[in-house]
């Protein structure tokens, strides 16, 4: 296809934007201490609007429309979880993180259960994020494949390639202010599409409604409190908490936002702004998806791609959205969204490449080889880690074109590759009296029971049918997480070690 030129001049304004922002901080971006927090110097409002653009990104905007699309709300339940654990982060997390001072989230398990538990987090947090980068580079290619025709594959690579380069520039700042930017743009161009799909009705908004509710769209799934193998909206609930308190308590992207801000005043306003704007906007995300059901369902000639089409009929949504913008999107509109996706993507992934590259100085390099090293050994650290890292997530982003749903794909890795870690944290933030013993072995039974019911889902199917675990995979996390803090409890009890300075106090 050939894009009309007023989309083209939109998306190359919007780029050029982009990467002069990349640019202008790439000045202020040349230390360590400037490259991964900015030196504590920025507002609440871009760093809380970057909070939100940290949940909102390709996945939310994309994956949401997709998953409401082909299923109902029932993932709704993730964010309604959301103000609970930003209460938890600004009570405790926030003030404490400030006194750390340490810009490693990690940092501080090595003082309070030794060496491994801070590799052990580092490590499970890279594994996440990769998971992230990968949807994210994937959700990115789909609008970009509708509209060029070009393999996924290639765009995932140039696409992906470009962004890891912008991303570097500028350090947390750039990406923080990135976010702030997009932000603004992704709720701008999605209500637009969200009007344009309510008034395109052939029979008026009303007609939207009735579709919508004569096909369960708006459910919130099942609420039976004794199903535990499918995704109900209790299943949801749990999972929410345990990512959430993982998302705000122990991930290195918030921690590093907690660490921009100029105060702990200032952080405490910003994740408020970040958690409370996300709740109405994934809800808004969710409705889009429902309007396109009932949209397409109303005028389904207007479908016409056969591979979509085969894809709808296979259970896949993520198509959809891409497919609306390209096709039914007035002129400049299309371009706007467009370059509003390729930006969302461009600040997640220097997100992640940023935190990932942070703890590969902080938590390795300096750690286990150079301690000493100059601050010019630590940017050049700091620059090939983005681009390992970049390079990694875009290897994902090629593996999950055949995975069945992009949000299911991301929430299982993120569940798996999580192992739990949380929990950890959890130890010692509540037990004054758990150490190194109690948690190492909390963890490790937390890693047998992750792998046991990684293995056991039938999409992996490697353990006998009579040994699987039963359960739903979006309960990985959440179990991971119990049989840590319930084993390091019972062995902190059995074993009557010293009482401890918790995290908490």
């Amino acid at each position: 296809m050939n894009l009309p030129f007023l989309d083209l001049l939109v998306i190359l304004v919007y780029l050029l934007g982009t990467v002069g922002f990349g640019c202008w901080f790439y000045f202020r971006s040349r230390s360590p201490e400037g490259f991964t927090s900015a030196g504590g110097s920025l507002p609440s409002v871009v760093v809380g609007l970057s909070i939100f653009g940290t949940y909102v990104s390709s996945i939310s905007f994309l994956a949401l429309p997709g998953k409401a699309f082909a299923s109902n709300w029932n993932v709704f339940g993730l964010s309604l979880t959301i103000p609970l654990a930003a209460w938890i982060a600004t009570r405790w997390f926030v003030p404490f993180y400030r006194e750390v001072g340490a810009i490693s989230a990690y940092a501080h398990l090595e003082d309070r259960f030794g060496t491994w538990a801070r590799v052990y987090a580092s490590v499970c947090y890279m594994l996440t994020q990769v998971a992230r980068m990968g949807s994210v580079l994937f959700l990115l290619a789909l609008p970009l494949h509708h509209l060029l025709g070009w393999d996924v594959r290639m765009i995932i690579l140039v696409v992906g390639g470009l962004t890891a380069f912008y991303s570097m520039l500028g350090g947390i700042a750039g990406v923080i202010w990135t976010d702030a930017v997009q932000s603004v743009i992704l709720i701008v161009g999605a209500a637009t599409c969200a009007i344009l799909l309510v008034f395109s009705m052939p029979e008026g908004p009303g007609q939207l409604f009735r579709i919508a509710a004569a096909h369960h769209k708006f459910s919130l799934g099942s609420f039976s409190l004794t199903d535990w193998n499918s995704a109900t909206f209790w299943v949801v609930i749990w999972y929410g908490m345990a990512i959430n308190l993982q998302n705000f308590g122990i991930d290195q992207n918030y921690v590093q936002r907690y660490l921009t801000a100029k105060s702990v005043d200032d952080a405490r306003k910003s994740v408020w702004l970040g958690a409370l704007l996300y709740l109405p906007i994934s809800a808004f995300f969710l409705f889009i998806g429902t309007a396109l059901f009932a949209f397409y369902t109303a005028q389904p000639q207007l479908l016409t791609d056969p591979q979509l089409v085969a894809d709808v009929a296979a259970g896949k949504g993520d198509g959809v959205f891409p497919f609306f913008i390209v096709h039914q999107l007035p002129v400049g509109v299309t371009g706007l969204l467009i370059a509003a996706i390729l930006a969302a993507a461009m600040s997640t992934i220097g997100t992640s490449m940023n935190g990932c590259a942070t703890l590969t100085l902080t938590d390795f390099y300096l750690r286990f080889f150079r301690k000493n090293a100059s601050k010019r050994e630590q940017m050049g650290v700091l620059y090939a880690g983005s681009f390992l890292w970049g390079a990694v997530g875009i290897g994902c982003a090629i593996w999950m074109i055949h995975a069945k749903g992009i949000l299911d794909a991301y929430w299982m890795l993120a569940g798996i590759f999580s192992g739990g870690m949380v929990g950890i944290f959890l130890l010692g933030f509540l037990s004054r009296r758990a150490t190194g013993t109690a948690a190492l072995v909390g963890a490790v039974a937390g890693v047998l029971v992750i792998t046991w019911m990684t293995l056991s889902m039938p999409k992996v199917g490697l353990i006998p049918e009579a040994w699987r675990c039963p359960w739903n995979e979006l309960m990985i996390t959440v179990c991971g997480t119990v049989t840590i803090l319930l084993t390091g409890f019972a062995l902190t009890l059995i074993l009557g070690e010293k009482k401890c300075e918790s995290v908490s106090e």
